[in-house]
């Protein structure tokens, strides 16, 4: 941009203007979707007045949707929402499923797909080619679970592996991920209080995918009472025991932290570490210890970088019991009272 706002290196869609220690602009552009933010209104209003001589723009008030998320505020108590509502509620229209009946959990507890469930037959293929797998999957689910709902993130994933030739169960399995954003669309990020510290949780669920006996990341990190940063992923490798499992997760949450850490640094808040629980001791031991065991050998150089980052102390690892792990339901399907702490836990609540 030619105003004098300087793109952030950690984010591309970001650009920044500093002009003390608490007035500075935040400028959020994506596409044709603009969010201008800072202490100082008239500054913004000056930003927005020198952006409409460069640009043909419409100015639309205070921000109340921005990509497709709903912005709700409570200024006296300083809390904000993000939601999806509407979006959620157009998605279950599209599918003839506004009518559902409601479930408590994306996918129930020891619930297992493979692909042993996909056609074996033409027959099947044929009456599977006239679901709308595909679309309901990347063309709903999926931005709803990136934008602002990490809690079917783990189901998405799940269902998404299936995508070139989904089976019936597959195909069961997505419609009661519909069943539960019929229950919970009225579900909302919220950020509140003045607890400005990002913190990381990380977790595995140990060759838990039945067809190629993969480990799935998930982490989450939370600032001001909402997450900010979720995953729930396959890993790239087959891990052979919890330990490295949890260790690769714990590099690849890692790397998440310094990113974010960056981030807050740009905009002028600076974090000295990012502390990162996990429920792996011997993950612990793993990324404090320099020196390899035999056990250990094996594990690829790349996955050290956790390691790297705990001896110069930008991540700071901490033990979690299993029980207080907001990551849990980003791996595994669980119990559904744990699965409901996991999400209220991450700033989810009903507005």
């Amino acid at each position: 941009m030619s105003l004098g706002y300087n793109g952030l290196n950690a984010d591309p869609c970001a650009y920044c203007k500093r002009f003390g220690n608490n007035d500075f602009i935040v400028l959020l552009l994506y596409v044709d979707d603009m969010l201008v933010s800072g202490p100082n209104k008239d500054r913004i209003q000056e930003l927005k007045a020198q952006l409409a001589r460069e640009f043909e723009m419409k100015d639309l008030g205070p921000a109340n949707k921005i990509l497709g998320m709903q912005i709700h505020r409570d200024r006296n108590n300083r809390k904000i929402w993000l939601s999806q509502k509407n979006y959620l509620k157009k998605i279950l229209r599209r599918f003839n499923m506004q009518d559902c009946k409601p479930i408590s959990t994306p996918l129930s507890i020891n619930f297992k797909l493979s692909s042993s469930m996909s056609p074996s037959s033409e027959e099947e293929r044929m009456e599977m080619s006239r679901k709308p797998y595909a679309s309901a999957r990347w063309g709903s689910l999926m931005f709803a679970m990136i934008c602002t709902r990490p809690d079917i993130a783990q189901a998405v994933g799940v269902v998404s592996r299936y995508m070139a030739n989904p089976g019936r169960e597959h195909w069961n399995a997505v419609k009661r991920i519909l069943r539960y954003i019929k229950g919970t669309s009225n579900v909302a990020l919220c950020y509140g209080g003045s607890d400005f510290i990002v913190s990381g949780y990380v977790d595995s669920d140990y060759a838990g995918d039945l067809d190629k006996s993969k480990s799935t990341t998930g982490y989450v990190f939370t600032l001001a009472g909402g997450t900010v940063s979720w995953v729930s992923k396959l890993q790239s490798v087959v891990a052979t025991s919890t330990t490295e499992a949890e260790y690769v997760a714990a590099t690849q949450a890692s790397k998440e932290a310094v990113w974010l850490k960056m981030v807050l640094e740009e905009l002028g808040h600076k974090q000295e570490k990012i502390t990162l629980y996990c429920d792996s001791q011997s993950a612990l031991h793993l990324a404090r210890n320099p020196n390899f065991h035999s056990k250990t050998k094996h594990i690829r150089v790349r996955y050290h970088f956790v390691r790297e980052q705990v001896e110069e102390g930008t991540v700071d690892m901490q033990k979690i019991h299993t029980t207080d792990n907001l990551a849990d339901f980003l791996t595994k399907t669980i119990n559904t009272d744990k699965f409901i702490w996991c999400r209220s836990s991450c700033g989810l609540t009903e507005i």
